[in-house]
């Protein structure tokens, strides 16, 4: 899939070494935010996940240059009833604020609902992460809620707002 600055497509093993680049580049940018693998290792547990679990890991990647803008993934997909999935993404330094890392989840989200059937995708944010919340708010998004200590960061549980959006509503 693609839009006019980026292209995304499913991680493959080939990604690995630039992955970590990237990620190990941009490990500051990331703060608190989000704690993305750095090691070969971390990569094999994320990447097994997209192969034996209900997962589909994407890399962004510049249409110009080729480099890796960020990651988005699709986690817990559900089916039959619920049609669900949680959305987490992280983008990288060497494109902060080029809007990129929107149009990345935006194909991400075209993916999710027109590719994988979906009905409704959810994203976690914490609440002090006011530029992924400008994010998600751009691409229609709608805050549900607020989850105290919802998920452990760095080994800290961290509060986050439910924001979800719906196949029907975009």
């Amino acid at each position: 899939m693609e839009m006019s600055d980026v292209k995304l497509a499913r991680v493959t093993r080939k990604d690995v070494d630039e992955l970590l680049h990237a990620n190990r580049e941009s490990r500051e940018y990331h703060g608190c935010w989000v704690q993305p693998f750095t090691t070969a290792a971390g990569f094999e547990e994320w990447y097994s996940a997209q192969i034996i679990g209900a997962s589909v890991g994407l890399v962004a990647r510049d249409r110009e240059s080729g480099h890796i803008v960020g990651v988005t993934h699709l986690s817990q997909i559900f089916y039959k009833g619920f049609q669900n999935a949680y959305l987490s993404y992280w983008g990288m330094v060497s494109f902060a604020g080029t809007g990129r890392m929107s149009q990345a989840v935006e194909l991400t989200t075209m993916y999710a609902f027109e590719e994988l059937g979906l009905h409704r995708i959810e994203a976690n944010i914490q609440p002090e992460n006011v530029r992924s919340i400008a994010l998600v708010k751009r691409l229609g998004f709608q805050k549900e809620g607020f989850s105290p200590k919802y998920l452990q960061i760095a080994g800290v549980w961290c509060d986050h707002e439910r924001w979800a959006l719906l196949a029907d509503e975009r």
